[in-house]
């Protein structure tokens, strides 16, 4: 079938993302006050949640009485995104193509502010390359964390504050006594499965945070983002919105790789951007944070459902839903059944207040991929 056309131009979908944009700065105005003329290093910044955090830090920054200077670290190993390379141009933003698995850091300046950002995340993409994986996770991990303890003021403290992005994987598959999950929920995970070069180094990498915090007073903290979507994330990517995108702007059935039941919530980017800006500005040392959303808790099928009937409003779109097996034999394997945070403690720690609906969401996110299809 020929594919789907939305009557939007460049401009349109421009305000779209500067009106998240507006949103963060209203709801982060606090956080993005502190890192006014501070130096800050993003690893991993051409990835998705890269695409809004380096976006509406170096827009921030226009407007900022004192310009943030933002460093981004990546071995775009999945190609140099033309957003980056806009933002290239701009005097306070430096793009760096490094492999921070290996000790790259003694050729770096100091900085306030460090986000470990540098992981595959797509389960698509993690099983292909479990190496790389785990290295960055960890390797890269120890390398930064060495870096930061090494800057420190005439007084011994560490100048540098640390964002460790985890991930709701290391919950594994909770069961239902245990949903919404706490952060004190200590995991149901294979270490020897098809998700566990993703889930383990993350485990790990969470281990050395609390204990890096522990031994060197090291101010880190650490996200676990649960199932965050919206403009950004790549289509191509093998998660299950840009999924279901793909096959409506594709003008085709929405297939559904499982038997739909498994349930998740899902967190807009934007929100989720803000939850990460709280936890770096305010988050307690070596404490972790769940950034979701705790409702509403929707299944694949529904989720299928909502998305075709957002396609139906925003397109010509006739699709309807279809199961069918993945090729991939292990597919659903350690698939979690329910993935849904409590995020009492952000809402406690941080006053982080997530608004944005999935319906406005999904919406946001089709109208992006109408534009942005070929990303």
């Amino acid at each position: 079938m020929e594919g789907l056309v939305l009557e939007e131009d460049e401009m349109t979908m421009s305000n779209i993302i500067n009106d998240d944009f507006s949103y963060i700065f209203k709801e982060a105005s606090y956080e993005l006050a502190q890192l006014q003329g501070k130096k800050i290093l993003i690893v991993g910044g051409a990835g998705f949640l890269g695409y809004y955090l380096v976006q509406s830090l170096a827009s921030y920054s226009k407007e900022a009485a004192t310009k943030l200077s933002i460093t981004v670290i990546d071995n775009f190993k999945r190609g140099y995104p033309a957003w980056l390379k806009h933002l290239a141009e701009r005097d306070e933003v430096n793009i760096l193509e490094l492999d921070i698995t290996i000790p790259i850091t003694q050729s770096l300046p100091p900085y306030d502010f460090i986000i470990h950002a540098a992981s595959i995340a797509s389960p698509t993409f993690y099983r292909k390359y479990p190496i790389e994986t785990m290295d960055a996770n960890v390797n890269g991990l120890r390398n930064l964390l060495d870096f930061a303890i090494s800057s420190r003021d005439k007084t011994g403290k560490s100048i540098v504050n640390f964002l460790y992005f985890s991930t709701s994987e290391i919950y594994g598959d909770p069961d239902s006594d245990n949903i919404p999950t706490k952060e004190t929920y200590r995991g149901f995970v294979s270490c020897t499965g098809p998700r566990a070069s993703y889930d383990e180094p993350k485990r790990y990498g969470e281990t050395m945070s609390v204990n890096f915090a522990k031994v060197h007073d090291l101010p880190i903290s650490i996200a676990r983002p649960f199932n965050n979507y919206g403009p950004g994330l790549n289509i191509n990517d093998g998660r299950v919105i840009p999924d279901f995108a793909k096959n409506i702007i594709s003008n085709e059935d929405i297939i559904l790789l499982s038997d739909g039941s498994p349930k998740r919530t899902f967190c807009y980017v934007a929100d989720a951007i803000i939850g990460y800006l709280k936890i770096l500005i305010s988050g307690h040392k070596g404490e972790s944070y769940n950034i979701g959303i705790e409702e509403p808790e929707v299944s694949i099928k529904e989720l299928a459902l909502m998305m075709q009937d957002e396609a139906r409003k925003l397109f010509d779109y006739k699709g309807e839903l279809r199961f069918a097996n993945s090729k991939d034999e292990h597919y659903l394997t350690d698939n979690p059944n329910r993935r849904c945070p409590s995020i009492k403690k952000a809402r406690d720690h941080l006053g982080f207040n997530p608004s944005i609906s999935l319906s406005d969401g999904l919406n946001k996110s089709l109208r992006w991929y109408a534009q942005n299809s070929e990303v």
